[in-house]
């Protein structure tokens, strides 16, 4: 009964998620029925188990999520994020249309612009550049994927993305985690992905298909649409119904001003990672009143926190003149951290119920019993619950939460190095999180204005199958020669 309880449970949060059901009521309610189901004390399992392990994620990381969504909004309205996107597009123009959209959003996402901020200031690009060259519109939402959702999320070294951050204090690692490995799965996402689209673009003149009647769609369009909001804020780390609020610049940064808050976000987060950090005595931190932890157990989120901090107020000194309504733009940014921060929040504290139960000892021993050792266990089981969650963030920390401990000594045990094991868990929840009701790719499938039978496709080859194949080969490549 108290498996049947669990698996019910998780039907009924995926269920009504997808449903565009607030998950912040979903995730108590399958917890509190997968408890019943095993004849746990349900108000026990809510007040204590959930919410202390909903509070202990939010105490972790809600930083990240606030300095990353005010980054984001003011990136956006000081119109920085506009000018990258407008020097690409002249640079490289329309005969690379799709490169353009590519590595635009692969630099303002790597630099830590929001998801959803990249989403609506690369959608009027692709439509432009696109329609110019004679580029099959319904191929945009896959462009822009490749860009902004594979491996500025999971692989490259040092990406500031929540999803990187997480599996930070479960394995004593920072952003940088297996460095070498990150850019060969990088290389390996961008490689097929640009390969395919290629291969699409050429089909698409060969049948004389054209651009098609494709419309970007205004912001307010989109973000008015609450269903899709619920269902995006699991997604990512910024609520789209703050977009609209602030207030754009009409008048565009020079491009080394509009980039300089990026460069901040990589150098200062590597700085404090690898260089001012480790040379602190932070024995302090041993002490009960600073939580009994380690800088192993801190330092990688302090890293992020810090240069994200350091980004913006490189980018309000640099843009003052274009951010009339600062406050407003702040506040927007601000507000838009909470929904997402709750959101995931209330999955680790549905996990944290469900590992909690008699019956998850056979779900633990299940997933640690598949071969391949737990390189491919842990990215089976970051992938499935990704998968069932629609959000990589979500199903990293469940899986995370539940058996971190594990993996980490099963890693001691055969000589794994903790890096290795965090380049893999972020991969594996960055693949198959990109089915067809995740949050992120209803979104974008919106804001191009187009459908999931014109684009999904596409978006699954270099969404999934780029993924797949960069994880295969993290695996492969860390289980002969270890982490580098």
């Amino acid at each position: 009964m108290g498996l049947l309880g669990i698996l019910f449970g998780l039907g009924l949060l995926v269920a009504f998620a997808f449903r565009g059901w607030s998950v912040l009521l979903l995730a108590p309610a399958a917890a509190l029925i997968a408890a019943a189901f095993s004849g746990e004390p349900l108000l026990a399992h809510w007040m204590q188990t959930f919410m202390a392990a909903a509070a202990g994620f939010l105490a972790q990381f809600f930083p990240l999520f606030l300095l990353g969504a005010v980054f984001g909004k003011l990136m956006e309205d000081s119109g920085s994020v506009s000018a990258i996107a407008k020097i690409m597009s002249e640079r490289l123009g329309s005969h690379r249309a799709i490169l353009a959209v590519v590595l635009a959003g692969a630099f303002v996402t790597y630099g830590g612009v929001s998801l959803f901020v990249a989403f609506f200031v690369l959608a009027p690009m692709a439509q432009s550049l696109f329609r110019a060259a004679g580029v099959p519109g319904r191929l945009m939402p896959a462009a822009i994927a490749l860009g902004t959702s594979t491996f500025t999320m999971s692989a490259l070294p040092g990406t500031p993305s929540i999803q990187n951050a997480i599996p930070m204090p479960f394995f004593g690692t920072t952003t940088f985690a297996a460095p070498g490995l990150g850019i060969v799965a990088s290389l390996v996402m961008l490689g097929f992905g640009l390969w395919w689209l290629g291969r699409a673009e050429a089909a698409s003149r060969r049948a004389g298909e054209g651009y098609g009647t494709y419309v970007a769609k205004e912001t307010e369009q989109v973000t008015e649409d609450q269903g899709l909001r619920d269902r995006a804020t699991l997604a990512s780390a910024f609520d789209p119904a703050e977009l609209p609020h602030g207030h754009r610049s009409e008048a565009l940064p020079p491009l080394l001003l509009a980039a300089l808050p990026l460069i901040v976000v990589v150098g200062v987060n590597f700085l404090m990672s690898i260089v001012v950090l480790p040379r602190f005595d932070t024995s302090f931190l041993a002490e009960e009143r600073w939580g009994g932890t380690s800088l192993a157990g801190v330092g990688g989120v302090w890293a992020v926190v810090t240069a994200l901090a350091a980004a913006t107020l490189t980018l309000v000194l640099t843009n003052l003149k274009r951010l009339p309504a600062l406050r407003e733009s702040m506040d927007a940014g601000a507000n838009a951290s909470v929904l997402p921060a709750f959101s995931v929040a209330s999955l680790v504290g549905f996990g944290a119920v469900v590992a909690a139960l008699p019956a998850f000892a056979a779900v633990r021993d299940f997933v640690l019993s598949i071969g391949g050792g737990p390189l491919v266990s842990v990215a089976l089981a970051t992938n499935l619950l990704a998968a069932l969650t629609g959000s990589a963030s979500g199903g990293l920390t469940i899986a995370l939460e539940a058996l971190g401990g594990t993996y980490m000594r099963l890693a001691a045990e055969q000589g794994i190095d903790p890096a290795l094991m965090h380049r893999v868990a972020v991969i594996g929840a960055g693949t198959l999180d990109s089915l067809p009701h995740n949050g992120a790719v209803v979104t974008l499938l919106a804001v191009c204005g187009s459908t999931h039978r014109e684009s999904y496709f596409d978006m699954f080859m270099v969404a999934i199958t780029g993924a797949i194949l960069a994880l295969a080969a993290v695996i492969v490549l860390g289980t002969i020669f270890g982490s580098f």
